[in-house]
């Protein structure tokens, strides 16, 4: 029985968008039967196709950021960031897949060329998340389309309307309806979707459990190219620096910035220990004057509510736990009303828990963890199965030197947020973080694979070896 799916506005908890759950084997034959015809097309047909597809977001900017706003609960200038990169990508993914992915040719033995192009795999499924519900697909199904492959995108069941409206845009830009289809749907269409046969790749961005299921059930599919972007338990270490003001910006901006609910947010901040003191009044005084609010509110909020009140309350039976462990709250985690999902930034000590959990609490608690030196501290970054995201404040060069070849992360920055990274960078990580860098400028890698040949005019071959001699006895006669 096909079921309706419903989006609810986490600030209000309105109803937003109500639609019909799709059939996967209805989405994945569509765009399964339109893929060759659309891989026939030039590239540079597929790559104009992307620039209307830009210009489409353009005219309706401000609708599609307030959709995204009111979805998500971010704040409307967020929204508004993310929509600008969604438009950004277009020109950066032209460019990296004609510089990633360009034909080359070489010469061969006996007059014959060797080249390298690159064809699409098919049928590709995107799996996006709730958190940014239109770049992270769109940097994802962008390149795909390039490339010349089809796509079934299923974005997240909480963000159900931001991902209809992407694709809607798509089709304004000329992008031919099969080529590109919306699969409505919760897990079990994202399972469905995954396994289905007439899937030749999975590009997936979410949680490290989702990540990993659809792994194993892959792993006897070598066929499929299989791309995660599963998030981070991601440090920050504060090492010497004069100005813990401009550190404590840096902080709040990387933990508690979307509401926490960004992958590459730092969840553990680890504080050479004579600094300890001077950072906790530091952020108190700064956390103290964050807004947390509605997405339209104005002022505008720094933040707003947790995608919704199931997370919510996570979040908070998170903290609980681990203060139970021995955890020391410094700023604790408020909920000011118990019926919508907002959430104020908490800061915890962590140093006295023995076993920390290696989890990714996806809101705004921070773990502070106190140590002596700085090998130490390396020590602390790395313990943890994942290795998306690390930052360093403060330091000499030679700290950060050290903490750039010994930190286990695909993103490593110097005094600056753990995220922050170009669109045009490669984008992931390593450990229970992900493979393939599933976003950014590496995308092309995995939208489409590199055929060899070896190609000449003529037929020339001969054997020089290995043969029995030809018998000329007879031939003088």
């Amino acid at each position: 029985m096909i079921e309706n799916l419903q989006s609810f506005e986490p600030a209000t908890g309105a109803l937003l968008w109500e639609g019909l759950q799709g059939d996967v084997d209805t989405e994945v034959e569509r765009a399964a039967s339109a893929w060759p015809l659309w891989a026939a097309q030039p590239v540079t047909t597929r790559m104009e196709a992307m620039r209307r597809f830009a210009n489409a977001v353009r005219g309706r900017e401000d609708t599609l950021c307030d959709l995204i706003a009111r979805e998500t609960g971010k704040p409307l200038w967020e929204a508004r960031m993310e929509v600008s990169s969604v438009i950004a990508r277009v020109d950066m993914h032209i460019s990296a897949y004609s510089e990633r992915t360009g034909q080359k040719r070489m010469d061969g033995a006996m007059n014959s060329r060797q080249s390298v192009r690159h064809k699409p795999h098919g049928v590709v499924a995107v799996i996006g998340p709730y958190n940014f519900p239109a770049d992270v697909p769109a940097g994802q199904i962008i390149p795909a389309l390039i490339a010349g492959n089809a796509v079934v995108f299923k974005p997240s069941e909480k963000t159900p309307a931001s991902g209809a409206m992407l694709i809607e845009l798509f089709y304004e830009a000329g992008v031919p309806r099969d080529v590109v289809r919306l699969l409505v749907g919760g897990p079990d269409e994202g399972k469905a979707l995954v396994r289905h046969e007439g899937v030749n790749g999975v590009l997936f961005t979410g949680s490290a459990r989702t990540g990993i299921a659809i792994n194993r059930a892959l792993g006897a599919y070598p066929e499929k190219i299989v791309a995660l972007e599963m998030g981070g338990n991601n440090p920050l270490i504060l090492w010497d620096t004069p100005d813990l003001a401009a550190a404590a910006a840096i902080i709040v901006q990387s933990a508690y910035g979307t509401s926490g609910q960004r992958c590459t947010a730092a969840r553990r901040l680890i504080v050479k220990d004579s600094l300890t003191s001077g950072i906790i009044a530091e952020l108190r005084k700064l956390i103290a004057r964050l807004i947390v609010g509605p997405p339209h509110a104005s002022p505008a909020p720094f933040m707003g509510p947790v995608i919704d009140n199931e997370t919510a309350d996570g979040l908070g039976e998170s903290f609980m736990a681990l203060m139970s462990m021995g955890g020391r709250p410094l700023v604790h985690l408020g909920r000011p009303d118990a019926t919508r999902p907002f959430l104020t930034p908490a800061l915890i000590d962590v140093t006295q828990v023995v076993e920390r959990p290696d989890i990714e609490l996806f809101g705004p608690i921070l773990q502070l963890i106190r140590v002596e030196n700085f090998d130490d501290a390396i020590k602390e970054a790395n313990a943890t199965r994942y290795g998306l995201s690390a930052a360093l404040i403060g330091g000499s060069p030679q700290h950060y030197e050290q903490f750039w070849r010994q930190v286990r992360a695909g993103i490593i920055n110097w005094n600056g947020p753990t995220f922050g990274i170009g669109g045009s960078a490669p984008f992931g990580g390593v450990g229970v973080s992900g493979n393939h860098r599933p976003a950014g400028g590496h995308a092309a890698d995995f939208c489409a694979y590199p055929v060899t040949s070896s190609e000449a005019d003529q037929p020339r071959a001969s054997i020089g070896i290995g043969l029995t001699p030809i018998d000329t006895s007879g031939m003088g006669d």
